[in-house]
């Protein structure tokens, strides 16, 4: 390497170096939160699933090994098909929402009257579906399966078009509704990401001559897939704890309700095992078509 090359590569190096040190002090409060609040009760949860619980003060166990994950694939009826369920609906709606939320992003982020209400309009879901917000009205007698399962299709309708059909477009509703309540955030990202592109980018492309379906393949979608990756590992993770998820409903009644505390951690470590994988399956599969500002040629 030449004295002329030389520089701008530890100039690179320097860069790279001050922008990884600012990613781990951005991380130190929550390493520190992780190993006050989480690494003691990750070791009681894997304890406890290869374990059995022989007296519950003080959470005397007995070693059993994979006695519990083998009643989970084996004798209980009900874990493989929830669990098959899950990652069908998860697999199914995850694309739909990046979609979805991919589209309207791009269309209020063109300016247009009232793009501020639009704004706030797609992102009240988020605030108004989940956590406490969401138990409180399905507290106060609000219909929860509305708001999960779509609208309904009207008795007259359904009787003109018959019972195979209704199916169909009831799938369909309920599906649309899930995709609609569940894109709020993705689109805030999406929106993130389109107003850090470059505008100077779009007319160097105009003058070139390159159509808006042009400048979407070529510019917008690879300088956005940082986002697309981000928006994907997400979705899929909140798909998986999602309150109204069967799965997780499933794993708590036979943690709280039976008090079945050592298969419900077994029932627990398989059900996070496969969505970490699915996360890293994502990664991987798209790590090389994610565009990198920083990358060294």
């Amino acid at each position: 390497m030449t004295a002329k090359n030389a520089a701008p590569a530890r100039k690179r190096l320097g860069i790279d170096r001050r922008r990884s040190l600012e990613a781990y002090i951005f991380l130190i409060p929550w390493i520190i939160g992780v190993c006050l609040f989480f690494a003691y009760p990750i070791f009681v949860s894997v304890r406890l699933a290869f374990s059995d619980i022989v007296e519950f003060k003080g959470l005397k166990t007995t070693w059993v090994g994979l006695e519990n994950f083998q009643y989970i694939f084996f004798f209980d009826i009900n874990f493989v098909p929830t669990f098959l369920q899950v990652v069908y609906d998860t697999l199914l709606n995850t694309p739909l929402c990046m979609v979805f939320s991919l589209v309207i992003a791009i269309l209020i982020n063109r300016k247009m009257v009232g793009r501020g209400f639009f704004r706030t309009a797609f992102f009240i879901p988020v605030l108004l579906g989940t956590g406490y917000i969401m138990k409180q009205l399905l507290g106060m007698g609000v219909d929860g399966m509305t708001v999960t399962t779509g609208i309904t299709v009207p008795k007259l309708i359904a009787d003109l078009l018959g019972v195979n059909i209704t199916e169909v477009v009831q799938g369909f509703l309920d599906r649309i509704t899930v995709v609609l309540w569940k894109s709020g955030v993705q689109i805030v990202l999406f929106l993130a990401g389109l107003q850090g592109i470059s505008g100077s980018l779009y007319e160097a492309a105009k003058v070139d001559g390159a159509t808006e379906w042009e400048m979407f393949w070529k510019i917008t979608l690879p300088m956005i897939s940082p986002v697309i990756m981000m928006n994907i590992v997400y979705t899929v993770v909140a798909f998986f704890v999602d309150t109204t998820n069967p799965m997780v409903d499933y794993i708590y009644k036979m943690n709280f309700t039976n008090q079945q505390f050592e298969y419900a951690a077994a029932m627990s470590w398989v059900y996070f095992i496969f969505a970490l994988a699915l996360c890293l399956a994502c990664i991987l599969l798209m790590r090389r078509h994610i565009y990198d500002s920083g990358a060294k040629n």
